[in-house]
């Protein structure tokens, strides 16, 4: 299954559930699931402090880049998160068109104007509730589901807090 996560200037939240996901995937060994992240509007550049507190937390940082969704016409999805709300409410490319579409709405930690400790709270909870959904995705069999279900099974998921 291919997964791609969406956000307006792919530079903070879908490049941390790219990178999030990407260590899951290595971890259970699951070479089911392929993931990307993209944006309708790329920033050019991955946002700073997206990748100072991935690597705070452990995560790999490299490989990760601020791209088009135009960039991913080899990169067929099965399943397009949005996490923004901008995001959300975009058209998408025609070849996303088959693919199942969800929403998990999240806060932007990069934008909050907040002292260090209040930015690192705010990026410690996204990153925590993305390994939460992520680590249910990577333990769900979507090979038995139907889209129906499937797109059931991941708005659910994004109810985890």
């Amino acid at each position: 299954m291919n997964i791609l996560f969406i956000c307006t200037h792919n530079r903070c939240r879908s490049i941390l559930s790219e990178a999030i996901m990407l260590d899951v995937i290595k971890k259970h060994e699951n070479s089911s699931l392929q993931v990307k992240s993209a944006g309708s509007n790329p920033a050019g550049q991955v946002h700073p402090l997206t990748l100072e507190h991935l690597k705070r937390r452990g995560y790999d940082t490299q490989n990760l880049n601020s791209i088009s969704w135009d960039d991913l016409e080899n990169f067929v999805p099965d399943v397009c998160i949005t996490v923004c709300d901008k995001a959300a409410n975009e058209a998408c490319p025609l070849y996303l068109g088959h693919a199942i579409k969800v929403h998990w709405g999240l806060s932007d930690p990069s934008k909050a104007n907040m002292g260090e400790d209040k930015r690192q709270q705010a990026f410690d909870a996204i990153i925590d509730i993305l390994g939460k959904r992520i680590e249910r995705v990577c333990q769900t069999d979507f090979s038995v589901l139907t889209d129906v279900q499937i797109k059931k099974t991941f708005d659910e998921i994004g109810e985890i807090k």
